[in-house]
């Protein structure tokens, strides 16, 4: 066997191991469904016989009604979402639209991102029907049908932001294919980032901030939360043929190097972000959506303003956190709930404090079985041990917990098991966790409600990804963790005060 067979035989199998791996963690994960079902709940909201119900966006009304806009192009008004039983409502209000991944309402009118344009969806008659329909923006080019388009709800001037796929993985065939276009409430659209590849949903984090969700494949290793400033690089740089179009956008940054490290190649390309928060792929999901943040004051159980992401091919929802650190956005993410029955698209929170996810099996392979859905996920107001937030310190990292933990487990260094990785950054489709190293815990504090834990480690590494496997802790009322898992993004380490 000569050389070059030998490295590719080793590469096969450092892959193949690697992926056992990960499948056995995602198989253990899979035995909490039970679990989970103890504090929330999954409620069938039923659908009519013969109507199909691909949710692909959600917006609640202010008569405590639900907007659904499907990928069919319809828009249906739903009742009773929320009963203890629903046998709920639903109303046409429009029809002719393409594949709905943003909705909004104001002044009595839709506001609906489509694949080709962002609409004013109204019925001006009073009549329960719409019957105008007006282009706010159709600035950019369509012309493949992988050329999904998501919109975002209104941030404070009133503006929606849109997010637009590439014609394939790897090209930007059409007019800002890559980008995101700012649309005024008048309709003025401008540019404000490029180097997307595929996102699932945009919107904005728990301060009001806009970000987005990337989904795995060239330049992205794994599905991400990615921040969203003015002129800013999400990665990939097939759509830099189009800044002639956008002087907004200033230059064309320099070309990423294939192969290095997104925390080398910020310093060398000043308009690119890094990945707020990574998403291990599979373990956390392989395709993550539409996002919402939990504003439901209690109602849904110790998450308040957190961010509740759902993913398409596993059928899960996760939630996650972000932080501002040395001006960079990073976080974690944390499993939250499984087993739905189709591929999730969007998520809102009902007007009682319910999670209402919906989607389809529709395009790619998916975990759930049914080909669409509208579930609720609803806490029951028993309270689980979990792991409520991390955040990081100038030496390691500050643990929350949504119970006090018993002093035993919380103070043994032992009991926290920390490793790390990064992703190489490149253009090939995905790629493998490389780097890996394992944290030593010097230290734990504990806070006097028994609420958190500060641990101190060896060391912090910019550009890694943070695997919490924190199984050996227990409550104070000795009950485990209901997910013992977390992954924190390090982009920045604070500087100490």
């Amino acid at each position: 066997m000569n050389c070059s067979s030998k490295f590719l035989l080793l590469v096969a199998v450092c892959a193949l191991t690697a992926s056992i791996a990960r499948a056995e963690e995602v198989g253990a994960r899979w035995g909490t469904e039970e679990r989970e079902r103890e504090y929330y709940p999954i409620v069938n909201i039923s659908i009519p016989k013969g109507l199909v119900i691909e949710a692909g966006a959600f917006c609640v009304l202010p008569d405590g009604r639900v907007a659904v806009g499907t990928r069919h192009g319809e828009i249906y008004l739903i009742g009773g979402v929320d009963a203890k039983r629903p046998t709920p409502s639903y109303h046409l209000f429009a029809t002719g639209l393409d594949e709905i991944f943003g909705l909004e309402f104001k002044d009595n009118a839709f506001y609906v991102t489509q694949s080709c344009e962002v609409t004013r969806v109204s019925d001006t008659k009073k009549t329960g029907k719409a019957n105008k329909f007006e282009t706010l923006s159709d600035a950019w080019g369509y012309a493949n049908y992988h050329e999904y388009a998501f919109g975002s709800r209104f941030d404070r001037d009133g503006n929606q932001f849109v997010a637009l796929g590439l014609s394939f993985s790897y090209e930007s065939r059409a007019l800002y294919r890559g980008f995101i276009l700012k649309v005024t409430p008048d309709g003025k659209t401008t540019a404000v980032a490029s180097g997307l590849r595929s996102p699932g949903g945009i919107g904005l984090n728990e301060t009001g901030e806009l970000f987005y969700v990337e989904s795995q494949g060239p330049w992205n290793c794994s599905c991400s939360l990615k921040a969203v400033t003015p002129r800013s690089f999400q990665g990939h740089p097939a759509s830099f043929n189009w800044y002639k179009y956008a002087p907004e956008m200033g230059p064309v940054p320099p070309a990423p190097k294939s192969g290095s490290r997104i925390i080398l190649e910020k310093e060398r390309v000043k308009q690119l972000v890094p990945s707020a928060v990574v998403f291990p792929y599979i373990r956390m999901g392989r395709s993550i959506t539409g996002f919402t943040v939990n504003r439901t004051k209690g109602k849904f159980g110790p998450f308040e303003d957190q961010i509740f992401v759902g993913d398409y091919t596993q059928s899960i929802i996760m939630r996650a956190t972000t932080e501002r650190v040395n001006g960079v956005w990073q976080g974690a993410c944390y499993q939250f709930r499984e087993g739905l029955s189709t591929g999730i698209l969007n998520v809102v929170f009902t007007p009682e404090g319910n999670l209402l996810c919906g989607g389809t099996n529709r395009g790619w392979p998916v975990r759930g079985a049914k080909p669409f859905a509208l579930e609720r996920i609803e806490w029951n107001g028993k309270m689980p041990f979990e792991i409520q937030r991390i955040t990081i310190e100038p030496t390691g990292f500050k643990i929350a917990f949504t119970k006090p933990v018993n002093p035993k487990t919380a103070s043994d260094p032992k009991c926290y098991k920390i490793s790390t990785f990064t992703h190489p950054y490149h253009a090939g489709y995905g790629g493998p966790e490389i780097e890996q190293t394992t944290a030593r815990v010097d230290s734990v504090r504990i806070s006097k409600d028994g609420m958190s834990a500060t641990i101190v480690l060896n060391e912090l590494i910019r550009g890694h990804v943070y695997d919490f496997d924190l199984g050996a802790l227990r409550a104070r009322d000795t009950d485990q963790l209901l997910h013992r898992k977390a992954y924190y993004t390090v982009n920045e380490i604070p500087v100490a005060k």
